[in-house]
C-alpha cells in the first residue's frame, strides 16, 4: 500500500534531504495524530503541493505535531501535456463531484465557468466561498489520490473569459453531444502535430463541459471562433459531473499521461 499524504506549504521543504527532521503542524498533523493515530516507524509522505515529495517515517508526535525524518526528498515534474477541465456551474454539487473525480484522474488546474445555461450563479461573498470549496475539494481529492501537485482552481469566468482562455490554449476541446468528431480522432491529431516538438515548456489542453442544460449554440460558436474545437465523448450524453472525468481519462492516455516519467529527481 502506497504512503498516506499530509500537505504542507509550498517551500517547506526546500534545502530539506536525506536524514533531516520535519515538524508537520497545524491541520494535517492533527489528523495523522488523532484520527489517523500514525505510530513511530510508520511510514508517511509529506508534499508542499507545488511537486515535492518528502518520503519517510515518523519520529515523533506532540500536540498538534508530527515528527517525520526523511529517507527521500524528491521533486516531481510536471507533464509536458497539462490538461485543464472548464468546468460549468452546476445545480448540486455536482460540479465538486467533477472536481473531486478529475483530481483523482490527474488533472492539472480547474476553470470554474459561468455558462449561459447554468442555474447557479457566483456573485459576492458566495463566489468567494464556493472558490475556497473547489480548491479544498481539489485539495483533498489530490491527497487521496497520494499527489504530489495539488491542482490550481483559477478564477471563475463568464463566457468572455473562457473566450480568451480559449485563444491562449494550445488546444481547446468543447464536449458536445452534436460534435461530428469523436475526441480521440481530435487529440491523436493533435498530437501527432506536436510529435517531435520541444513540450518542455509546457502545452495546455482545455476540456470545455458545460452545465445540465448544455452549451448554447451562441456559446459554441463565441468558443469555436477563438479555436475551440467540438468533439463527441461517447454514444452516451452524460452528466455533467461525469463528462469531464471521462474525458480526462481517454486524453491522459492519448496524450501517453497515464505512463508518463514524472521526472522525479532526488535532492
Amino acid at each position: 500500500m502506497s504512503n498516506p499524504v499530509f500537505f504542507t506549504a509550498a517551500g517547506t521543504l526546500d534545502g530539506l534531504g536525506t536524514g533531516d527532521t520535519f515538524v508537520l503542524d497545524g491541520a494535517e498533523a492533527r489528523h495523522a495524530v488523532t484520527v489517523r493515530r500514525l505510530e513511530i516507524g510508520e511510514a508517511v509522505d509529506i508534499a508542499d503541493g507545488a511537486g515535492k515529495r518528502l518520503t519517510g517515517t515518523v519520529a515523533g508526535s506532540g500536540q498538534g505535531t508530527l515528527t517525520v525524518l526523511a529517507s527521500a526528498v524528491q521533486e516531481e515534474g510536471r507533464p509536458a501535456v497539462r490538461l485543464v477541465l472548464v468546468q460549468a456551474l452546476a445545480k448540486g454539487d455536482r460540479d465538486e463531484l467533477a472536481v473531486e473525480t478529475a483530481t483523482e484522474l490527474g488533472i492539472d488546474a480547474v476553470v470554474p465557468w459561468q455558462a449561459e445555461r447554468s442555474i447557479v450563479r457566483w456573485k459576492g461573498d458566495r463566489a468567494a466561498k464556493a472558490h475556497a470549496k473547489w480548491q479544498s475539494v481539489a485539495t483533498a481529492a489530490a491527497k487521496q489520490a497520494r499527489r504530489a501537485w495539488i491542482p490550481e482552481v483559477r478564477a471563475a469566468v463568464d463566457g468572455s473569459g473562457l473566450a480568451a482562455a480559449v485563444a491562449a490554449a494550445d488546444l481547446a476541446i468543447i464536449l458536445h453531444e452534436d460534435a461530428k468528431r469523436p475526441l480521440r480522432d481530435v487529440l491523436e491529431k493533435w498530437r501527432g502535430g506536436i510529435s517531435g516538438e520541444d513540450t518542455d515548456a509546457g502545452r495546455e489542453v482545455l476540456l470545455i463541459v458545460g452545465p445540465e442544460g448544455g452549451i448554447s449554440p451562441r456559446e459554441v460558436t463565441k468558443l469555436s471562433d477563438v479555436g475551440a474545437v467540438t468533439a463527441l465523448l461517447g454514444h452516451h450524453v452524460l452528466r455533467s459531473s461525469t463528462a469531464g472525468p471521462a474525458a480526462v481519462v481517454l486524453a491522459s492516455d492519448i496524450l501517453g499521461r497515464w505512463y508518463e516519467d514524472p521526472s522525479i529527481s532526488g535532492r
